[in-house]
């Protein structure tokens, strides 16, 4: 095991280092009260190296540090987080209409650097050592503390990127880096060839993923040489839940999960219903995708795990459509329809232009304007968006060079990419139609894409001509605009102009070439209406807030289903948010619906998930489960995590080739804690159901940790 000495306040207890951060940040913090609903937010990314150095003395040494930051570097550039709560006190980001920052990971990682192609560090944050204490080359937790405070005294989020998945690179040279070393709060648990004697209690011992296409290869293998963690592992459950909590504690708002794809999906589903029980945040994932085509499996864990995605599909046809030129808006808007259909929450998965891993959106071959087009677009489209540091700035750099990840050079508050962010931040706050509403194409060609967004009487309306060159008439343009004139809410800085509507038609007008026009309206709404639930899975007694519309200002009745909730359960209520406990109902989705004191009822917003109660994961095995060919094997069971014996929601299929071989098959499901739960086997093929012809298996599942129940067919 390499390590090396740290500055000593790195090694105070994380409960001590906790403890002393909350007494020092004693003042109520009320700035930030909805932490469950971003729609209304725009999310800067940070790569905290390569923001701002504010303290030179955390800075890395010899060869893991680059003061000029050269381009392409693998190593620390010094930015910190103390550099990041400069930019928040300067009002950098609040100038620009940011509300939510999403910083890297920042958890302990090792200190080895890494001959690759150069010298490489964990100056991502990515190489995790201990999930209990700080990356002391960003700061300690008082820095990190001073940074929440500092931003949600400007109302700005924060999100922590947390990466369950692994830690750092090893191999089977145990001198390799650290060793994929992992610590819990400065004690060492394992290192990969160091594993309990291989009894696989902390890392899994499968190498690495071979085939991209094979879900179970991407769950249960190692990412490249990063060392794959075991969540299995009832160690592992534990230690990553009392961290979470920590970083909890310390008042962040989000946590944007690294790599979802590639962890137990019941792992995760059990994992955020832990933090739901306990202090609910806005959760999203990174599901990498290479192309705008749906992945069910994708779909399926956003719209079931309680963990939301970052919208690779939309990312995907954006820039093929403005970075590249190779799609058209009909293919764009196609994506957007096709989305919002498939996810059931599209307003929550979050839009982009670029981030870390990908190249950055301008290039040498593009002008500034398809940049500011694409900006404009992520902005007022559904979703939470989501801008890379120095976009603003037109940064450039490819993600094989790592010049994606370059420091920021400059912090010019009047580029126009910067200005209009600033317009339509702010319009995303004052008109819930970018936040809530439904989207409606309503003009298309080669070049122009003219869409709505609408929610109760609010309206917003995006006019955009990617021809450079060329201006456009546009005629027989419908709208939900009241009759009047409209100005471009841009102020003409994109080269838009202003509109007059009559009828719900707009008169032909003349939209400039390569401009972008948007034209707004909000008005008191005559009507209640839910715009957004979070989180949407819980159990009873869980609290969720209720977002929307002309609630009014005295409490009124929250159902769940038929369910009432009154009272004291409604813990408070204004005319745009509520936030309400989860009735004691019968485990299942249940619509959540709202009636004013003034007996009006709102739309009801579906699916909310009622968990039967506090979640573990349990791996199901069975062994000897042979099959003909085109035959798999579910699981069925007797409580709602299970199915309730509903053939329709068996769970599976389940996997055979990694951590158990055929004919053996195992899953890992949440299911509820201390509970007695029966469960059977079952083999489809086609229609064709085989239900194990020995009677129901029983398990009482474990109150907290793992467990692993085995069964024969």
């Amino acid at each position: 095991m390499t390590t090396s000495i740290k500055p000593a306040m790195r090694f105070l207890s994380a409960a001590v280092a906790f403890a002393c951060v909350a007494a020092a940040h004693a003042a109520p913090d009320t700035a930030v009260t909805n932490k469950q609903n971003f729609t209304t937010d725009v999310i800067y990314q940070v790569l905290t190296d390569r923001f701002v150095d504010g303290d030179s003395s955390n800075n890395a040494t010899g060869a893991a540090f680059d003061a000029a930051c050269s381009s392409g570097t693998k190593v620390y550039c010094g930015g910190d987080w103390q550099g990041i709560t400069n930019k928040i006190n300067d009002n950098y980001l609040s100038d620009m209409g940011i509300t939510a920052i999403w910083v890297s990971p920042p958890v302990d990682n090792i200190d080895a650097v890494i001959t690759y192609d150069k010298p490489n560090t964990a100056y991502h944050g990515y190489w995790a050592r201990d999930f209990k204490r700080t990356n002391a080359h960003y700061g300690h937790f008082v820095d990190f503390s001073n940074m929440v405070a500092a931003a949600h005294a400007k109302n700005i989020k924060v999100i922590i990127d947390f990466a369950p998945n692994h830690t750092s690179p090893s191999s089977s040279v145990s001198t390799f880096g650290e060793n994929g070393a992992l610590f819990n709060d400065g004690v060492a648990m394992a290192t990969f060839n160091n594993d309990v004697n291989n009894t696989y209690k902390f890392f899994h011992h499968n190498g690495g993923i071979d085939d991209y296409n094979v879900i179970e290869k991407v769950i249960y293998k190692g990412l490249g040489d990063l060392t794959d963690i075991d969540q299995n592992s009832g160690a592992i459950d534990t230690y990553m839940k009392e961290a979470i909590k920590a970083w909890l504690d310390l008042g962040i708002d989000g946590i944007r999960f690294d790599a979802i794809k590639h962890m137990s999906f019941g792992w995760q589903k059990n994992f955020i219903a832990n933090i739901n029980a306990y202090k609910p945040v806005y959760p999203f994932g990174e599901w990498m995708m290479g192309d705008s085509n749906p992945e069910a499996l994708n779909t399926n864990f956003a719209n079931e795990s309680g963990i939301n995605v970052l919208d690779f599909r939309f990312t995907r046809k954006l820039r093929d459509v403005l970075m590249t030129g190779t799609a058209t808006w009909a293919d764009l808007d196609a994506v957007i329809s096709a989305t919002g259909n498939d996810y059931k929450r599209v307003i929550d998965e979050v839009t982009f232009l670029d981030n870390h891993d990908l190249d950055r959106f301008q290039t040498a071959s593009n002008t500034h304007r398809n940049l500011e087009q694409a900006l404009a677009l992520t902005l007022t489209s559904r979703g939470v968006p989501c801008i890379y540091y120095g976009t603003e700035q037109y940064m450039t750099g490819g993600y094989d060079a790592g010049t994606n990840r370059q420091r920021i050079g400059t912090f010019d508050k009047t580029t126009k990419a910067y200005l209009v962010t600033k317009d339509l931040a702010t319009l995303r706050k004052t008109n819930p139609a970018l936040a809530y509403g439904t989207t409606q194409e309503r003009w298309i060609n080669n070049n122009v894409y003219i869409y709505e967004r609408k929610f109760g009487t609010n309206v917003v309306l995006v006019a955009i001509n990617k021809d450079q060159s060329n201006s456009v008439s546009v005629s027989n343009l419908l709208t939900a605009l009241p009759n009047g004139s409209y100005a471009d809410v841009l102020g003409a800085k994109l080269d838009g102009n202003g509109i007059s509507a009559n009828g719900g038609a707009v008169p032909t007008f003349t939209l400039p070439a390569g401009a972008v026009s948007v034209w707004q309206y909000t008005a008191p709404s005559n009507s209640a209406a839910i715009g957004h639930v979070g989180p949407m899975m819980g159990k009873a007694g869980n609290t969720i807030t209720i977002d929307g519309r002309g609630f009014g200002a005295t409490k009124g009745t929250v159902y769940f289903g038929t369910t009432a909730v009154t009272g004291t359960n409604i813990v408070s209520w204004e005319d745009s948010s509520i936030v309400a406990k989860v009735p004691a109902v019968t485990a299942g989705k249940y619509g959540v619906k709202v009636t004013t004191a003034g007996a009006v009822n709102t739309n009801v917003y579906p699916d909310y998930k009622v968990l039967t109660g506090d979640q573990v994961t349990v791996r199901f095995v069975v062994n000897g489960a042979t099959t003909a060919p085109g035959e798999n094997v579910y699981l069925a069971g007797s409580v709602d995590e299970l199915g309730k014996w509903d053939t329709t929601k068996l769970i599976g299929p389940l996997f055979n080739q990694v951590e158990y071989a055929y004919p053996n098959w195992y899953v890992d499901v949440s299911v509820p804690a201390g509970t007695t739960l029966q469960y059977k086997f079952v083999k489809v093929n086609g229609s064709t159901i085989t239900w194990n012809p020995n009677a129901n298996q029983s398990v009482t599942t474990p109150a907290s940790g793992t467990y692993t129940a085995t069964s024969g067919w």
